[in-house]
């Protein structure tokens, strides 16, 4: 099922507010995963399990490891969903 960038922004960010509680006001495109959001890696089981729910694939980690901002976090799912 393909998504746009926009639905894919969505629903990140809305778990990522909701469930991983991060601040919304530090969502930002370039914000970094680990420095800016804070995200962990007790958050990215988290988020690995999020992911699978909403987007119906699994997070592979040696996929994410160039993965460092919010903005490559959305390339990679948007990747991933839409192939």
């Amino acid at each position: 099922m393909a998504m746009t960038r926009q639905e894919i922004e969505k629903i990140t960010n809305e778990f990522l507010i909701e469930e991983i509680e991060i601040d919304a006001d530090a969502i930002a495109q370039d914000a970094r995963l680990k420095e800016d959001l804070g995200v962990d890696s007790l958050d990215f089981v988290d988020i690995v399990v999020i992911v699978e729910r909403n987007f119906g694939f699994k997070i592979k980690a040696e996929e994410m490891a160039g993965v460092t901002t919010l903005g490559a976090f959305y390339d990679y799912i948007e990747k991933k969903v839409n192939g």
